[in-house]
């Protein structure tokens, strides 16, 4: 996902029953960029006439994220998620962030009908070629307990693993621009996942990415606010089978785990792109129209109400939900 290629501009926030009006200005942001979260992680802010301000504002979310992100990743043994995963007992404290991201994944799942599942860490493991064949999901099989001061207690069976992947991202990314109200308009991109707030008046453009060609698009979003009214919010996320993929026993594997088998989706979607109300919403939702297939995925789709989504068949077909038709530049 990138900024329109014109002039470089935003991301999305939005109502999909909304168009943009003809009025609306497209917005050429003030950008910071960072490595973040094992990628790239932008902050784009509509800072016409205050880009020291801007400069300010966007370090301190940068480094507000890095230090969540330490809690939350399972590629670091001292992190909070680590230490979970590392200890034996059935019961486990876990600290406010770390809290918040679990139940960000019982959130994800409910909305992805069980797609998306933070219990897979073993699986995604076993389809990198660094582990054996699991069974499928566990998500009924653990519980989290709320404690005072946004604390909990996570109740699971012994050796049920959690790996919080594009769900943390896209919980950061919608917590993260949380820190950015003071902004009209503003955009967290977390490696893809987006979530933006964008003022009447204003759209920010985004680019679909093209997997099959580098530096082209599928298709270009125009998402703005509503007339009359105050800031949209808007989540758009692209999830996908061509990038984390291996060669495992003479075989290709991908990351995207069917939570029904426990192993790399066999699916007729290449590439997925959702827009919603929230980038965790959309990117719980981009996983499972993948993981579903591109017929059950739609119909998903549609009982979820997203804003939008733009699918990238094996076929080399692009389709669409009627409902994104007035999101698209012309």
């Amino acid at each position: 996902m990138t900024l329109a290629p014109e002039a470089k501009r935003h991301a999305p926030t939005r109502t999909g029953s909304a168009r943009p009006s003809a009025e609306s200005v497209p917005i050429v942001p003030f950008t910071l960029d960072a490595t973040s979260m094992g990628g790239r992680l932008l902050v784009h802010l509509d800072a016409v006439g205050r880009a020291d301000e801007a400069a300010l504002d966007g370090r301190r979310v940068i480094a507000r994220i890095d230090r969540w992100a330490a809690r939350l990743t399972r590629h670091v043994d001292t992190s909070d998620l680590a230490r979970v995963n590392a200890d034996p007992n059935s019961a486990v404290a876990v600290r406010p962030t770390l809290a918040a991201a679990l139940l960000a994944g019982l959130i994800a799942a409910d909305a992805s009908e069980g797609f998306a599942d933070i219990t897979l860490l073993d699986a995604r493991l076993a389809a990198e070629g660094k582990g054996d064949r699991v069974a499928a999901s566990r998500r009924g099989e653990w519980q989290l307990i709320h404690r005072p001061r946004g604390a909990a207690v996570v109740r699971r069976p012994a050796g049920l693993r959690f790996d919080l992947g594009g769900v943390g991202k896209g919980w950061i990314a919608d917590r993260a621009l949380a820190l950015l109200a003071n902004w009209p308009s503003a955009v967290i991109d977390a490696d893809g996942d987006l979530a933006i707030l964008c003022a009447p008046g204003k759209t920010w453009e985004v680019g679909i990415e093209d997997p099959r060609a580098p530096d082209s698009h599928l298709a270009v979003l125009r998402l703005a606010a509503p007339s009359g009214g105050g800031p949209t919010r808007w989540g758009v996320a692209t999830s996908g089978t061509s990038v984390h993929r291996w060669n495992i026993d003479g075989a290709a594997s991908h990351h995207l785990i069917d939570p029904r088998t426990g192993r790399p989706a066999e699916t007729d979607v290449v590439q997925a792109t959702v827009i919603a109300g929230s980038a965790l919403r959309a990117e719980a939702l981009a996983k499972a129209a993948i993981i579903a297939g591109s017929v059950d995925g739609f119909a998903l789709l549609e009982r979820a109400h997203v804003r939008g989504a733009v699918l990238l068949t094996a076929a080399g077909d692009i389709q669409a939900l009627p409902v994104t038709l007035s999101l698209l530049a012309a």
